[in-house]
């Protein structure tokens, strides 16, 4: 069955060109998938496997204290990879169909508060270039709601200052085109003048826009790590994630009366519905707003 896997991540890769962050989880999922097939059902060939061998490893990830998002997810791998080995004539029977989905609860994104975006902001120390990049990363994050592995990915050319728009490729490679504001732009401008060209190894030359002290493209390790010294200078409590800027940038433009339908071009979410979880964090910020203002609350 490790055969039909590896045809089944070339197809993902070549044919379907996902993220590799995306093709990485498929794979992890499905090979916990085929390692409990074979272990604990004792199934060895593909064609053995039954909408009860399915249903069994389902109850198996919520027994290890799996959460209905991790199962959705693991669920959703496994009917891709039964309908390609289906497509595929691998085998003459998808056992996955009419398996269904957990309900999932949507929880409402964390976002800091204006002031806090405003402290995180003004964390990195700027004279050297360190702090620059870290400055340009974080205001070009919140100025433009892209995400982490899309801010790593970008080129230098990928961004024009002077146009004032940055050019990223999201999932599935899609493009899109996202304006960023004056401030967003200064503080590239200063990185590009006073910060990257230190940097720059001569061993390497990386097209990176954001590079790391190796000169080589940084990660989202490497950002994770920035991030989290950054909040914990600058005093802030609250969990942060790397998407937690994209989460404020979506709330606060839709609290200052952004279009839905922006908001999501700008985003690349693919679906509305994904987008309009931001609605229900304003209406709830609104609710408090009311219950703790409003005489008669």
């Amino acid at each position: 069955m490790e055969d039909h896997l590896k045809d089944f991540m070339h197809y993902l890769i070549v044919e379907k060109g996902l993220a590799q962050n995306t093709i990485m989880a498929y794979e992890r999922d499905l090979k916990s998938y085929l390692h409990y097939l074979k272990n604990v059902e004792s199934v060895l060939s593909i064609n053995e496997v039954k909408r009860v061998h399915i249903v069994q490893f389902l109850v198996f990830l919520k027994d290890q204290g799996k959460s209905s998002k991790t199962v959705a997810r693991h669920i959703a791998s496994v009917r891709s990879f039964h309908q390609f080995l289906l497509r595929d004539k691998a085998t003459d029977q998808d056992p996955s169909v009419q398996i269904d989905t957990p309900r999932l609860e949507r929880a409402l994104p964390k976002v800091l508060s204006l002031q806090e975006v405003e402290i995180l902001l003004d964390a990195p120390m700027p004279p050297d270039h360190f702090g620059i990049r870290d400055k340009a990363m974080l205001e070009l994050l919140y100025a433009s709601g892209i995400r982490v592995s899309e801010l790593i990915g970008l080129d230098i050319e990928n961004v024009h200052v002077t146009m004032g728009f940055v050019r990223c490729f999201g999932k599935g490679n899609k493009e899109r085109i996202i304006p960023i504001g004056r401030t967003a732009t200064d503080a590239i401008t200063q990185f590009l003048d006073k910060g990257r060209p230190q940097f720059v190894s001569k061993k390497h030359r990386d097209p990176a826009l954001f590079l790391n002290h190796q000169g080589k493209r940084l990660t989202r390790q490497g950002f994770w790590k920035i991030l989290k010294k950054l909040a914990k200078s600058a005093g802030i409590e609250k969990e942060l994630t790397p998407h937690i800027l994209r989460h404020s940038f979506a709330t606060h433009l839709l609290e200052n009366g952004a279009d839905l339908r922006a908001v999501q071009e700008m985003l690349g979410h693919a679906d509305i519905s994904t987008t309009q979880i931001y609605t229900n964090a304003t209406k709830t910020k609104l609710k408090d707003v009311y219950s703790k203002y409003h005489p008669r609350a």
